[in-house]
């Protein structure tokens, strides 16, 4: 079960490491586009954009720390539950904002970025769930490799669904 824990850490960590880069590379773009999808008032739009990215920049810094790993995951699985609670809210309002999850984005919202969110909440919770432990080195690197993989393909995610949408 440790090989649960350092996969889904790596493959968190990751992710938040690029979404938090992305969005403070664009923060102007990033802080326009939150109006879209949670009902705000103007004046708390930036301060809430600079709150999801400090959150986001703070995650891989617990998740790299041993004994705050579980933090880490338990924090990121605390804001992607409420990224999916805010894109469904946004969906139920007939919002179709584009995503601006992994910096700028033509794609809008829709179910697939639920799904997305679903398998990442699922990840941190099992992360955040399963036993501490430093496995056989072997292992570890099969691990953080599997993480590493798993998070590339996230942050492709809506390339990789519109190629294959296309092609049906």
């Amino acid at each position: 079960m440790e090989y649960v824990r350092i996969g889904c850490a790596c493959l968190i960590g990751l992710v938040f490491v690029v979404t938090a880069m992305s969005k403070a590379r664009d923060f102007g773009g990033f802080a326009r586009s939150l109006p879209e999808l949670v009902p705000v008032r103007p004046a708390l739009v930036r301060p809430l954009a600079a709150g999801v990215v400090a959150l986001e920049a703070l995650i891989p810094l617990l998740i790299a720390v041993p004994p705050a790993t579980a933090y880490g995951l338990g924090l990121a699985a605390a804001l992607l539950a409420a990224f999916t609670v805010a894109i469904g809210a946004a969906l139920a309002r007939g919002r179709r904002a584009p995503c601006r999850c992994f910096g700028a984005s033509s794609t809008p919202i829709g179910p697939r970025h639920l799904a997305r969110n679903g398998l990442l909440l699922t990840a941190a919770v099992l992360g955040a769930l399963s036993p501490a432990g430093l496995p056989p080195l072997a292992g570890v690197v099969v691990t953080v490799a599997a993480g590493l993989v798993g998070a590339i393909l996230v942050v492709f995610f809506d390339d990789i669904v519109d190629l294959f949408a296309r092609t049906i």
